[in-house]
């Protein structure tokens, strides 16, 4: 992604740019009050965005704006209050950054301890809950953002890892009581929590996502263990656990979708490490002129260290995910072609 942005057209500014150009159009006080209720990952993502925001132009703040009030003057009175009018305006305004935020308004805030880690950094996590019983590790690693979690769970002692993952494989909810119980820990660190809500966290899917943020020679390490325990298990998370060559399965539909979301500096950082099939998969859903560009850049780059590509791997991919989580495009295939 280019370091510094310039304005590029009204109907170019997509997800994390429009949220930006809304938030500056607000004005700091309304902008950090909107930002409070935002989890810290999107805060980075949507400030980052702000900060490299330059030269915007009087109509993409018009557009954005005009946009904004469009799904507003879309609904009546009646509309107001409601949890599918909530969904629709925070979908229109902060796009796939969205959804963390629609949670926490319409299912009531979780746990103040549980949302104070997600403002640590994973070495501290994981010194807090690394002596604390294996199924609380679990619970706390569900509740954080998928890459997150994998951060704190490589700062865990290696013998402790793949046990936990089974734990955040195997959940199928959390009960009160036991969110009471985690809140009972977290005391000791953090301000009481008397306002505590169930919680649908872990299972199979929360676990290959995990998997999917972490290292690839610690994943590796730690399937072969989950399999050695339980080999059916180490299956189905095999099964959810989704790769960038996987996307050679997604329809041409739901490539052109993505590549809306990903900027052509790290698509092509990303393609430098897959063969010329994989390739023609994006370039073909390409105008010729852009796909001309997207190589030349993948010439101009030359050699790249592999943990890069990987990386730029592992960002497209969360990006597909969120896209399918907000049903926009099909991960398995088979979706519907544009005629």
């Amino acid at each position: 992604m280019a370091d510094e942005q310039t304005d590029k057209g009204p109907t170019s500014v997509k997800g994390a740019e429009k949220a930006g150009v809304l938030l500056l159009t607000l004005g700091e006080d309304i902008a950090a009050e909107i930002l409070q209720h935002m989890s810290p990952k999107e805060v980075q993502v949507v400030g980052s965005t702000m900060a490299t925001m330059s030269d915007v132009s009087r109509p993409t703040v018009e557009y954005v704006i005009d946009d904004f009030f469009d799904v507003l003057e879309s609904q009546t009175a009646l509309g107001i209050g409601n949890d599918s009018y909530i969904r629709g305006m925070l979908q229109k305004a902060l796009g796939d950054k969205a959804g963390s935020v629609i949670d926490r308004i319409l299912m009531g805030s979780g746990s103040n301890g549980l949302e104070s880690m997600k403002w640590m950094d994973p070495k501290s996590i994981a010194e807090i809950i690394r002596l604390e019983h294996p199924q609380i590790i679990a619970i706390v690693l569900s509740y954080l953002e998928a890459d997150n979690a994998a951060r704190v769970l490589t700062h865990l002692p290696e013998g402790m890892r793949a046990g936990i993952l089974m734990r955040i494989a195997t959940l199928e909810g959390v009960q009160p009581a036991a969110i009471k119980e985690l809140d009972s820990i977290m005391e000791r660190y953090f301000s009481d929590n008397d306002n505590v809500k169930s919680s649908m966290v872990g299972g199979e899917r929360t676990a290959a996502n995990i998997l999917n943020s972490i290292d690839t020679s610690i994943e590796s390490s730690i399937m072969e263990q989950v399999r050695a325990e339980n080999e059916d298990l180490a299956t189905r998370i095999d099964d959810m656990m989704f790769v960038f060559e996987n996307l050679r399965d997604v329809d041409d539909r739901g490539i052109q979708t993505m590549m809306r979301e990903v900027s052509t500096d790290l698509l092509s950082l990303a393609l430098k490490g897959v063969d010329d099939e994989m390739q023609q998969k994006f370039l073909k859903n390409m105008s010729s002129r852009a796909s001309e560009m997207l190589l030349e850049d993948m010439e101009a780059k030359g050699p790249v260290k592999l943990s890069e590509v990987e990386a730029a791997q592992k960002e497209i991919l969360d990006v597909a995910r969120k896209l399918e989580e907000s049903g926009e495009i099909v991960l398995s295939g088979g979706g519907e072609e544009m005629v």
